[in-house]
């Protein structure tokens, strides 16, 4: 076993491996796309390997047979009360009381992820992300969060020893949680270290077949932390340093898996236009034409409407609002009367020269396997 963190798991019923299978999968796939480094989380005394079998790990062999007794001697301790210790970040710890993702009693019963409400998704996300900017904006740059061997996080890169950013410590803890929750494997959901994912503790979800199988292979999360780190971040926040390097790290990471799934929602949105317009799509695919794409997909009409109504939310979600009802006409005709928390101009500037080219360059990389 490479961790020393425990859980409890019910021991009997039936395995969930297809799904851990299928996870991996997605995972191994898009390893291409995304970190290949390998890294070690420290927690007190015990050492936790986030590499998921990849790369070299600096374990302690002492730790390792201590870890692999305590499961022993604790599994021993539940016998009679049915439980089975196992350690988290083992190949086969599934939990067996989880079942197959083919159950119908847990598929997916909501519509939002059904092709004909793409519009409106996208629509609920950017009030997501634009709350988010906001509450990120209130605090300074912090740039010591983006720097590895810079603040004193119990997480090492596995190959080179040197200690992580405070932002990948942060991002990795917040996907061990999620990972058990199944929030990966739900097709509109990306984790950025989707090598280190723990086993599911609740059954997965069956979401039926909305995308074509080459979603799987397509994450860009590398692409997106870079953006966000050296564009987003310093183009709506003051520059230099206030300490609050976690209340800023607790927003970084809530911005970047908004971020995250609002671009990789390019999936969706390039799966409607090839079914509206199959023919034209296939001619250029089979030409492997990614230019000929991005000039197909590309509505400029419709882009300048998404700029201007993020550019309205933001007006309004970055003020103070009283219990007066704000004039519209007002906040959206005489933007210098008003005191924003970040100023409109820039988040929807961000939304247009970052988050929406990156995710037609989704939408392109798609549709060129589209026919696979």
């Amino acid at each position: 076993m490479p961790s020393s963190a425990l859980c409890a798991c019910l021991s009997g019923g039936s395995s969930v491996a297809s799904t851990h299978h299928h996870r991996r999968r997605a995972s191994s796939s898009s390893s291409s796309s995304t970190s290949s480094s390998s890294s070690l989380y420290l927690n007190n005394s015990a050492t936790t390997n986030y590499t998921g079998g990849s790369g070299r790990s600096i374990i302690n062999r002492r730790n390792r047979k201590n870890n692999n007794n305590n499961i022993n001697r604790i599994n021993n301790n539940e016998k009679t009360r049915g439980l089975k210790v196992c350690a988290i970040g083992g190949e086969n710890n599934a939990n067996p009381l989880l079942r197959s993702i083919d159950d119908p009693n847990f598929a997916d019963l909501s519509d939002r992820l059904k092709l004909d409400n793409v519009r409106q998704s996208l629509i609920r996300q950017e009030d997501s992300i634009i709350f988010a900017l906001i509450e990120r904006s209130q605090y300074k740059v912090n740039d010591k969060i983006y720097k590895t061997d810079s603040i004193d996080v119990p997480c090492y890169d596995a190959k080179t020893g040197v200690r992580s950013s405070m932002l990948e410590f942060m991002l990795r803890e917040r996907e061990q949680m999620d990972g058990k929750i199944r929030r990966y494997t739900s097709p509109d959901e990306h984790a950025f270290y989707p090598e280190s994912l723990p086993p599911l503790v609740i059954p997965p979800m069956n979401f039926g077949e909305v995308l074509h199988e080459c979603a799987l292979k397509i994450n860009i999360n590398d692409r997106i932390k870079e953006m966000y780190v050296d564009n987003i971040v310093p183009g709506m926040c003051e520059s230099g340093d206030d300490n609050n390097y976690g209340s800023a790290g607790l927003c970084d990471v809530n911005c970047l898996q908004l971020i995250s799934r609002r671009i990789h929602y390019g999936k969706f949105v390039a799966e409607a236009k090839f079914r509206a317009q199959p023919e034209e799509y296939s001619d250029l695919i089979r030409k492997q034409d990614g230019n000929g794409l991005m000039q197909l997909l590309t509505n400029q009409a419709v882009e300048d409407r998404v700029v201007a109504r993020v550019t309205n939310k933001a007006a309004f979600y970055g003020q103070d609002i009283n219990e007066e009802v704000p004039d519209a006409s007002k906040v959206l005709t005489n933007p210098e009367s008003q005191k924003y928390k970040v100023a409109p101009e820039i988040i929807a500037n961000l939304y247009f020269k970052w988050i929406m080219p990156m995710t037609k360059d989704v939408q392109v990389e798609y549709l060129l396997q589209r026919l696979d």
